[in-house]
């Protein structure tokens, strides 16, 4: 019998912790961005702040459009967020369709907006706009489909997230306001210079009581919802924030046992110390394979995480393709939408999503519940490790390939597809990665024969004849044990 770990807060303590096996298994979620910024609907999630920074086309957009910031400002949208078809069940049965096996709503964005029931907020959507527990019903709505509930909370970056409204006449410096829009602060960095993003050593720090108040909003996050995913973005790496992350993390660990289910944190970058939760790349790769979990967030357009009237989407099949390249480097992806501020998914996201639940459908066994194999792939095309590097490699070819495994079987994933003949060198005689012998091959979603044949240069295929889409094909390879 396993005796449970009692967590510290220390990075010794939390270093004991251990990735859940669903996330080890799940590999696919779906992260919701959806609040009062989804209502303008310009630019991106960032125009609660950049609406308020003077030259800015967001400033002037919402001056043209709405008129002087002290007689509508971003609180005024909250009453036209009404939600009004938010239909959480709907919502699910698109995510399970769509393959995933966790979803990760925005429980608050740097906005301050709650969209859960926060006991110390006035500003909740349970409260004003659709005046429901949006995030309670599709915590339902998700486990009722047998998949895994997560959240993310965006506070730490709420401290100067409004900071622009200081600088104009605006309703940021209204004091009856002040509970929503926040410390505002202005920030300087270490070499003197005011920037948009604040970096993780800017001044003034975050006071005590902003950092006791964001403990206590996660912890209660923790206890009303039982997530067993908890995502945080960047800020938190601040270094005012490093003892109260343990604080946390050694709350939510503890809680996850007494519940007895596996939780975890993500993080970017530094925040949490290697081992003690699963570190996020943002619309980023990996170039090789992570010892530990780790995953890639990315969202089905280019240029906004949220709802907006223009968005730049990307192809179902060059997401399939990051899916397949992430979780061949021991990778998780969680993959973004943005609804609509009436609650409904756009029609382009729910095709890209139907369309990823297809392919997974034939092809999920290369996915799910997979380990990373001896390497992660081969082929000329370089994926650059980093944030932000998603959209700048070149297109895939039929050269590419991506490896996984489980038990004495090989996937080989074509992230294109090859027309009638492809090679796997890694897989030749003269490799040394081969130990035992290719005994069959099959093309996942063929019942048609398969020729293939092993040589010193690779294993070479010859795909059946018919009709092919576009997505990444599949080979399962079933290998003999390896000589004593």
């Amino acid at each position: 019998m396993t005796t449970a770990t009692h967590f510290l807060p220390s990075w010794e303590s939390l270093a004991q912790s251990t990735i859940p096996a669903w996330y080890e298994e799940g590999k696919f979620g779906i992260f919701i961005h959806w609040g009062v910024y989804a209502v303008p609907a310009f630019s991106n999630e960032w125009y609660p702040r950049t609406m308020y920074i003077q030259g800015t086309p967001e400033y002037e957009h919402h001056l043209q459009t709405y008129g002087p910031h002290t007689e509508f400002g971003y609180k005024e949208f909250i009453p036209l967020f009404r939600a009004e078809h938010y239909d959480p069940a709907a919502w699910a049965e698109l995510f399970d369709q769509a393959g995933a096996r966790f979803v990760v709503p925005v429980a608050e964005h740097h906005d301050g907006f709650a969209m859960y029931d926060c006991s110390t907020s006035r500003w909740t959507a349970v409260q004003m706009g659709p005046q429901r527990d949006v995030i309670g019903e599709l915590a339902q709505a998700v486990r009722s489909r047998g998949m895994v509930f997560g959240l993310s909370t965006h506070r730490a970056e709420h401290w100067w997230f409004m900071n622009g409204g200081r600088t104009f006449p605006s309703d940021v410096q209204d004091p009856a306001y002040a509970d929503f829009y926040g410390p505002a602060i202005q920030h300087t960095d270490c070499d003197g210079t005011q920037n948009n993003t604040p970096a993780l050593d800017s001044q003034p720090f975050p006071s005590q009581e902003f950092l006791d108040d964001w403990l206590s909003r996660t912890c209660e996050l923790v206890d009303l919802y039982q997530p067993q995913l908890v995502w945080f973005d960047w800020w938190i790496g601040h270094a005012a924030f490093a003892q109260h992350l343990q604080r946390f993390a050694a709350y939510y660990y503890n809680r996850g046992q007494e519940w007895g289910k596996g939780v975890a944190i993500n993080y970017k970058y530094t925040a949490y110390a290697e081992g003690t939760a699963v570190l996020d790349i943002e619309r980023g790769q990996l170039s090789d394979i992570r010892p530990l979990l780790w995953q890639n967030d990315t969202s089905v357009s280019n240029n906004s995480w949220c709802y907006v009237q223009e968005q730049e989407y990307k192809s179902a099949q060059a997401l399939i393709q990051d899916l397949v390249d992430v979780v061949s480097k021991n990778g998780a992806l969680l993959l973004n939408i943005g609804p609509r501020a009436d609650g409904t998914i756009p029609e382009p996201e729910q095709a890209i999503l139907r369309t990823i639940g297809r392919w997974l459908a034939v092809n999920g066994e290369a996915i799910y519940a997979t380990r990373p194999w001896k390497r992660y792939g081969e082929g000329p095309t370089e994926v650059a490790a980093g944030a932000f590097t998603d959209t700048q490699r070149a297109p895939f070819t039929s050269a590419d390939i991506r490896f996984t495994c489980k038990a004495s079987t090989l996937y080989a994933l074509f992230l294109a597809r090859p027309d009638t003949h492809a090679t796997v060198r890694s897989l030749g005689t003269g490799s040394t990665l081969l130990e035992g012998a290719i005994t069959a091959v099959e093309l996942l979603g063929s019942t048609a024969p398969l020729t293939w044949s092993v040589a010193q240069d690779g294993l070479h295929l010859q795909l059946p004849t018919g009709s092919y889409d576009e997505y990444p094909c599949v080979f399962k390879i079933q290998l003999a044990p390896a000589p004593p």
